[in-house]
């Protein structure tokens, strides 16, 4: 893991109001989601919104409604979460790794949007040796107290990486020599095929809509989980555990 790596930190907060959010930002505060109302202008939230794309930091934009539900407090249209753990890059830990004379197992998560799954992977991620975790900045379960919870802490010791441009870091970690292995039912090969003694980056999909073609299409592998029952799917925090422990199985 990142020697730099510093994942603690309180428990999700709210901020409300929009030169709240902007000096929240602005003192490097991890935003976890940001909530801005539908239409909203003005000279503010033109300064908000250019803080924001200087961050990379995606807001969602949703019925005024929706934020009254979510504070009675005057919220100026805009309501952010601050993470509980601090995000990292994984440009910044691939190198790392390599110069400790380790080889690289990654966790790629694309759009799992359920919190107790996060968890539980990250849970089974951390103790099987997981370097670091990637999910997508945008369509991917909320780093919050449940997470953490059913992690059993995990989250607050392995690395997670969130990036706005998912298929390019996974592409990314191919040019830094790790292969690609896309665990789905898209194929005949099982997940005992791949060597994975060798640099290593695990992409699991949701259980909804799997993995996303574009990671399809650049993999270096596509191996399933065998099945032989009557149920075709397993759960993906489960199936995260099996795909992992044969890395480590090889790893030993």
């Amino acid at each position: 893991m990142s020697g730099n790596f510093k994942p603690r930190r309180d428990n999700n907060q709210f901020v409300f109001g929009i030169r709240a959010i902007i000096e929240a930002i602005a003192s490097g505060k991890e935003i976890e989601s940001l909530y801005i109302q539908r239409g909203l202008t003005g000279g503010l939230y033109q300064e908000l919104k250019t803080i924001t794309n200087e961050y990379h930091i995606v807001p969602q934009y949703v019925p005024v409604e929706k934020l009254n539900r979510m504070t009675p407090k005057n919220h100026q249209g805009a309501v952010a979460v601050i993470s509980p753990i601090i995000y990292q890059r994984v440009e910044n830990i691939i190198p790392e790794i390599f110069e400790k004379g380790e080889v690289p197992l990654i966790l790629v998560l694309d759009s799992i949007t359920d919190v107790r799954n996060m968890g539980a992977i990250a849970r089974t991620a951390e103790c099987s040796g997981v370097h670091a975790i990637v999910i997508p900045a945008k369509g991917s379960a909320q780093i919050n107290a449940d997470a953490i919870k059913t992690s059993a802490g995990a989250l607050y010791k392995i690395p997670v990486c969130r990036h706005e441009n998912f298929v390019q870091t996974v592409r990314f970690l191919q040019e830094s020599g790790l292969q690609v292995v896309c665990c789905t039912e898209k194929t005949q090969e099982y997940i005992y095929k791949p060597d994975y003694t060798l640099p290593t980056a695990i992409v699991m999909g949701s259980e909804e809509d799997g993995i996303r073609n574009e990671l399809i299409r650049t993999a270096d592998h596509l191996a399933k989980i065998p099945m032989h029952g009557e149920i075709e799917s397993l759960n993906v925090s489960v199936s995260a555990g099996i795909i992992l422990y044969e890395a480590v199985r090889q790893r030993q």
